[in-house]
């Protein structure tokens, strides 16, 4: 949810979890996806179909928010997907040999 900094630094010290803009966001985008996805495949899903496909996504955003234990930040989604965004990048270049 946006929030200032000063606002997230409050819902942290007082334990309460919050969406970062990047993680919340991710269910519209999404939704996009699944929908250029059915027309290039020419295809149609139930709704129940969409909504799986959804809870599933929604449900790794979650995980890779909850990365923020790896350093110390656990309930900090922000930290999270920041530290999770990282290690992408660290795979990718170790991948490519860069590293």
């Amino acid at each position: 949810m946006p929030t200032t900094p000063e606002g997230v630094d409050i819902f942290i010290e007082n334990g309460i979890l919050y969406g970062p803009g990047k993680a919340a966001n991710g269910c519209g985008v999404s939704v996009s996806g699944l929908e250029m996805t059915q027309n290039s495949m020419r295809i149609v899903w139930t709704r129940e179909e969409v909504d799986n496909l959804l809870k599933m996504i929604m449900k790794s955003i979650h995980s890779t928010c909850a990365a923020a234990e790896w350093v110390n930040a656990t309930g900090n989604y922000l930290v999270g997907a920041n530290v999770s965004g990282f290690m992408k990048v660290v795979e990718a270049m170790m991948d490519q040999g860069v590293m």
